[in-house]
């Protein structure tokens, strides 16, 4: 955890300085003075409200016990394995197969999955993912992608601005200065990607996906879910995402398409070197559980219940889902 908030000290001292910078391009001293006091503010503000933010940009409803079914019990038991407590369970409704988890702290932690990969994925599968998303909580991950988010995306929203001001005449004292806008805003808009990637690193996925099998007890479960969601991911457009790239990063699979600029937010590691991985840590664990086993009834699937992860209980003809 420690290690953790070094991290994170050290990408908001980064990015703050970008920003401060640029608002010094854009103003002189007195644009670094705003920009500084803006950007302390966001710092902070990232901190305790960028979940709530990220959640309601992607619809996210929050679900219960009883709307949430057998998807929030797959939850609740893999919290209880991980020693966590309980997070905050939402369901986005996006075709798109797709999963995130977002919080400053354990104790202040949601995580949400699209209803394509409810629809999508088995009960197994999605225990894998969801084990995934608890690990990155675990080891305060969360925060970090927070901060990144909000903190990236602004840096991305004053090098768009101030390419607008270089194309219309930037400074009418200094047209240089109008050029130099349009250079910072070609060299800024990449280095907040990799700002961003770092913030998230590939052996933070790794890392997540190692515990995450560990948690739910199968890694060829998230093995599984992983291949099916970059299958899936590829041919269905998330346009939440798409909208916001510096986002991206927060979900299991990369939801962008990789058009225009979004391949520079490509945080996540190559599937197949990740599912070789759970593969190897399959081995190294010995056989796992072929199915779900847990104390809640919820768990409890007879031939006639709903093929998905919500459902209680009922007839495979009701709703396919707590938004249904």
């Amino acid at each position: 955890m420690p290690m953790n908030y070094a991290k994170t000290g050290l990408l908001l001292a980064v990015l703050t300085g970008i920003f401060v910078a640029m608002g010094g391009l854009v103003g002189g001293t007195t644009g670094m003075v705003i920009a500084f006091v803006i950007a302390a503010g966001m710092n902070m503000f990232s901190l305790w409200q960028s979940d709530k933010m990220v959640l309601r940009m992607y619809g996210a409803q929050e679900v219960d016990a009883q709307s949430g079914g057998e998807y929030y019990a797959i939850v609740r038991d893999l919290a209880a394995r991980a020693q966590l407590p309980m997070p905050r369970v939402y369901i986005m409704n996006n075709p798109q197969p797709n999963a995130f988890a977002t919080g400053r702290n354990p104790q202040n932690a949601a995580v949400c999955a699209s209803t394509g990969l409810l629809e999508a994925l088995s009960p197994e599968e999605v225990a894998g993912v969801m084990a995934h998303e608890l690990a990155h909580v675990k080891n305060y991950d969360t925060m970090t992608m927070a901060v990144a988010a909000t903190i990236g995306g602004a840096i991305s929203m004053l090098a768009q601005y101030l390419q607008f001001g270089a194309l219309f005449g930037g400074n009418r004292n200094n047209n240089s200065v109008g050029w130099i806008g349009m250079l910072v805003a070609i060299i800024v808009a990449p280095m907040a990607a990799m700002l961003v990637q770092m913030a998230v690193s590939r052996s933070r996925e790794y890392q997540a996906d190692r515990m995450g099998g560990q948690i739910c007890g199968n890694p060829r479960w998230l093995a599984s879910a992983l291949q099916k969601i970059e299958g899936f991911a590829r041919g269905i457009r998330n346009e939440p995402a798409e909208a916001a790239p510096a986002t991206a990063h927060l979900f299991i699979i990369n939801p962008l398409t990789g058009e225009g600029m979004d391949n520079l937010f490509s945080t996540h590691p190559n599937t197949a070197n990740r599912i070789a991985a759970l593969e190897r840590l399959a081995a190294e664990m010995g056989p796992g559980p072929s199915r779900i086993g847990t104390r809640s009834a919820a768990y409890d699937r007879g031939p006639s219940s709903p093929s998905g992860p919500w459902g209680g209980g009922g007839a495979a003809s009701g709703p396919r889902g707590p938004w249904g």
